[in-house]
């Protein structure tokens, strides 16, 4: 309970670091922000434009008083309201947040599915034929940049071979069957380099616990139940490591997939607010990718305390 505790703690910590980093890095921005914004169609704004920007977002207030409101506001679940339409940034990101969520898990389910039971065969096997062309596949599936990958599997899956739609977005609860269509592409896009990353990591902690006294004294036993329920197990610690931090990296990395595919998702969100220069909903996605981040890392550490009881101690 006080290992938990403590892992709680700390994040709570972090994310207090990030609100605060957050708040303060709209002053470190280089000019006036509010004459950034009201200028970036090429006119001057006068400065009675500028006062009323100033005090709507709370700019004329002392920066203690600010600070204070914003950790109050988000206490509340309040992120403000978009400069651009005075929209709720929290209702915007509570509909676009999920699209990317799905994105993401999509694409982690499958390189769970292909990266683990390819890294363990491989590992088995090691410098043979299904090994090196293992390790070719993988060094060239994470040389390949995501949007060119994308792009060929636009042209060769929907336009030459027709089986999939290009891109787009359709509610699940509206066209379940199109939904899943439309996810498959960019899912698969994502899962491709992340794949590589799982099966590379499964194939080298595997290697790294084979030659081990436990493993080579198992007598009697079954290779494949020293390999599930002993190798692997023992394996799984760095496969979890990386995997969390890649996932946790997708979160503001589907920018270009979400892009190419037309996927309305919370990258999109981010790039459409830093083009119009709408600085609350800039800081709200980015509070909410690091929030999730973190309580990314919090599930992984409470994961090794169930796969590794020595974690806890």
């Amino acid at each position: 309970m006080a290992w938990f505790s403590q892992r709680v703690a700390q994040s709570v910590f972090m994310l207090w670091v990030v609100i605060t980093v957050v708040f303060l890095s709209i002053y470190m921005v280089p000019g006036d922000p509010v004459e950034l914004l009201l200028s970036q169609d090429g006119g001057t704004p006068d400065q009675a434009m500028i006062e009323m920007v100033r005090d709507q977002m709370g700019l004329n207030r002392p920066l203690g008083q600010q600070y204070r409101e914003k950790l109050w506001a988000l206490a509340h679940f309040d992120l403000g309201t978009s400069l651009v339409d005075n929209s709720s940034i929290g209702q915007e990101i509570s509909q676009r947040l999920p699209r990317t969520l799905e994105l993401i898990a999509m694409a982690g389910l499958l390189s769970l599915i292909i990266g683990i039971p390819t890294g363990v065969i491989a590992s088995q096997r090691p410098g043979s034929g299904f090994d090196r062309v293992g390790n070719l596949l993988a060094g060239t599936a994470q040389s390949v940049p995501v949007f060119v990958l994308g792009s060929l599997m636009v042209l060769l899956l929907s336009q030459k071979l027709r089986l999939l739609p290009a891109g787009g977005f359709v509610p699940f609860s509206q066209a379940p069957l199109d939904h899943l269509k439309l996810l498959l592409m960019p899912a698969g896009a994502i899962s491709v380099g992340l794949s590589a990353v799982v099966y590379r990591i499964t194939r080298a902690s595997m290697l790294d616990v084979l030659p081990m006294d436990f493993v080579r004294t198992a007598k009697g036993v079954a290779a494949p139940a020293i390999v599930s329920h002993h190798v692997l197990r023992n394996a799984l610690m760095p496969v979890i490591t990386v995997f969390a931090l890649q996932l946790g990296g997708l979160l503001a990395g589907t920018v270009l997939v979400e892009t190419v595919f037309n996927w309305p998702g919370l990258s999109g969100m981010l790039v459409g607010a830093v083009n119009a220069r709408d600085y609350p909903t800039v800081t709200g996605v980015i509070l909410v990718a690091s929030a999730l981040f973190i309580g990314l890392n919090l599930l992984v550490d409470l994961i090794y305390g169930l796969v590794d009881p020595r974690v806890r101690k």
